[in-house]
């Protein structure tokens, strides 16, 4: 049996419900000639009579009665289904995954989810907090949050947040059994307490700019973390000196918790930026969130 196409079962579905050819072919925006035309070619290819023509009615043969309920259902869900795409075109809706380093996502991300997610319930966000340099496009993220520096020049850049400042931070109780480091050289005779990348499986170099001078210093320790957030906690039990961003310090650095050091090493850089590979074909829910997070200040 030759291959029947869907238009054509559509046409068949439209005649078998009107009943007649005329308002059939109005509803499907046809001329009722190519309308009986679609009909007659259907008929011919199934070798079966569907409808069953006189002067003022039409009705349907046992072959038509089965085929209609067969087909229609079968119809209407391809219909649900595509009306449901469109949906997705015209209000946020589906799940947008995001890689982030820690930091970010609690300082970055949350927040602004946290306004967002309540009026869009039918938007959810997947954070993957990692501080590797993925391939989003290779691991199916919709986008990822790193420093300026760090993104790639083929993808675009939104930037979601304000410039940032590292700080070198230790607790008094440190402090007060060594001298303070004067120099990025200095930090040779401390103990350090180190963040292990897993990209390249090493350890990050603390790095230090100071006029036209750049300084990368690989630092070394009893404590090794890979998370930010472990290393400001070694920090304040006294392990030693950690290198974390300047907003995550401020707090016990008013407390007295913790003591700066080596600040004028440590100058403004590029924050934090959303990046993803193309603007083509965005969803409304990552154009939604794209918008909440871009930084305005």
């Amino acid at each position: 049996m030759q291959r029947v196409d869907v238009s054509d079962l559509l046409a068949f579905v439209a005649v078998a419900r009107e009943r007649n050819f005329t308002r059939a072919a109005a509803k499907l925006g046809i001329s009722q000639s190519a309308l009986s035309q679609t009909i007659r070619l259907l008929e011919a290819r199934l070798g079966l009579r569907l409808l069953t023509r006189t002067t003022r009615s039409v009705s349907l043969s046992e072959a038509g009665e089965r085929l209609l309920r067969s087909v229609a259902p079968r119809l209407e869900e391809i219909e649900a289904a595509l009306a449901s795409l469109s949906a997705l075109r015209d209000k946020p809706a589906g799940t947008v995954r995001i890689t982030s380093g820690d930091h970010a996502a609690d300082t970055i991300l949350r927040p602004a989810l946290k306004k967002l997610l309540p009026e869009y319930p039918e938007v959810n966000v997947e954070i993957h907090v990692d501080y590797g340099l993925v391939d989003i496009v290779a691991e199916r993220y919709d986008a990822g949050v790193r420093f300026g520096e760090q993104v790639q020049k083929d993808m675009i850049a939104v930037r979601i947040a304000p410039d940032m400042r590292m700080a070198v931070v230790g607790a008094p109780s440190y402090f007060a059994k060594r001298s303070t480091p004067t120099t990025p050289a200095d930090l040779a005779d401390h103990v350090c307490i180190n963040l292990r990348l897993p990209t390249y499986g090493g350890l990050y170099a603390w790095e230090f700019e100071k006029g036209k001078r750049t300084i990368n210093v690989r630092v070394e320790g009893q404590l090794t973390f890979n998370g930010i957030y472990q290393i400001l906690s070694a920090a304040l039990d006294g392990f030693g000196l950690a290198y974390v961003p300047e907003d995550l310090a401020t707090p016990h650095l008013s407390a007295g918790r913790l003591n700066r050091v080596l600040e004028d090493w440590c100058p403004p850089f590029a924050g934090y930026h959303l990046y993803y590979p193309s603007r083509r074909d965005l969803a409304p829910a990552f154009s939604l969130l794209v918008d909440a997070l871009r930084y305005r200040g």
